[in-house]
């Protein structure tokens, strides 16, 4: 990585959160197969739509930078990504695994929610005002699925999952 200046930087991270949407849009379907929970499914797949979104959003971000992207793997993602398919192989179907699934998408929403609000800062410190404002609206739909998935975790699936541990 030859990060020099600010604009480097702002290279970098907007490249290694592309390559982690991009990874993202291909794990969220798997998850979305192993929750046993509809609302869980459907906020999963619900997120692949939005993501696909954000993706090109960060197209739109590259258009109006003239920055070009570097061909990175995001090795967070990857990690997070491997947690969640461990979920998936170790925790038999059911509230359990759903927890632990919401517990994994959250990992991930709040590396991206970091992600994003770094690179607002930097944008607007670039001056890439419109870029930033892009860049925003993105933040806020990771916070808004981390609600989402909070909201699922405490009105149902974990207390599912609770009550099936004490059967």
């Amino acid at each position: 990585m030859s990060v020099k200046t600010v604009e480097d930087l702002f290279i970098h991270e907007l490249s290694d959160i592309y390559s982690a949407e991009k990874q993202l849009t291909k794990a969220l379907p798997k998850l979305a197969r192993a929750a046993e929970d509809p609302k869980l499914a459907e906020a999963f797949t619900m997120h692949l739509e939005e993501t696909q979104g954000q993706i090109e959003r960060i197209d739109q971000v590259v258009e109006l930078t003239g920055f070009r992207l570097k061909r990175i793997k995001c090795a967070a993602m990857e990690g997070l990504v491997e947690e969640g398919k461990e979920v998936i192989d170790e925790v038999e179907k059911g509230p359990v695994r759903d927890a632990a699934l919401i517990a994994a998408a959250q990992k991930v929403e709040h590396y991206e929610i970091a992600s994003y609000g770094t690179l607002c800062v930097m944008a607007e410190q670039l001056g890439q005002k419109e870029a930033a404002k892009l860049l925003k609206e993105t933040m806020a739909e990771e916070k808004a699925t981390d609600e989402k998935l909070s909201m699922l975790a405490l009105s149902q699936t974990n207390a599912k999952a609770v009550k099936q541990a004490a059967k």
